[in-house]
């Protein structure tokens, strides 16, 4: 799929950099909002498993969205507090993070990765989590028919669990 000049798509190996590129751009001690900084192995691996989606401008990565299998995500901390509230429908798959460069958000990368990601995905649930701090990705989410299933506190954050089924 593409929008304007920005390509979305599957991700593949050689989207590696980019991505882990985008993801420590976008950790808190930067002024992001991600919950966690997968290492660029776990990545790989996530590519392999699952479709892992992307945008790409001029061939940069601009934005991502992982998903992975409940049994992978369950080995990162956040992600098992989560799913001890809701562990969704047996074939749900976690959702997350979505990252968007800061010079890109506004226009659409987040809704036209989803899109695409359902469009791989259909009638599966997806489960994710949103600081309930970050009010724009909240919004953003409940607009693409995401509702709010839950809500945990992990390491003195808290967080809303999110629900959809592509």
């Amino acid at each position: 799929m593409t929008t304007g000049e920005v390509e979305v798509g599957r991700a593949t190996e050689s989207d590696l950099d980019g991505i882990v590129e985008l993801q420590a751009a976008n950790q808190p001690d930067r002024g992001g909002m991600l919950s966690a900084s997968l290492s660029r192995s776990r990545i790989a691996e996530m590519i392999r498993e699952m479709p892992l989606i992307v945008a790409r401008r001029d061939g940069r990565i601009v934005g991502f969205l992982m998903t992975g299998s409940r049994a992978m995500a369950a080995e990162v901390p956040i992600v098992n507090a989560m799913l001890a509230v809701y562990p969704g429908a047996s074939d749900a798959y976690v959702y997350g993070p979505t990252c968007v460069a800061a010079e890109e958000r506004g226009n659409g990368l987040a809704q036209a990765m989803f899109a695409e990601l359902q469009r791989l995905l259909p009638a599966r649930e997806g489960i994710l989590f949103i600081r309930r701090d970050n009010a724009a990705s909240l919004r953003a989410h409940h607009k693409m028919g995401m509702n709010e299933v839950g809500r945990f506190v992990f390491a003195g954050n808290d967080f809303s669990i999110l629900s959809y089924v592509g």
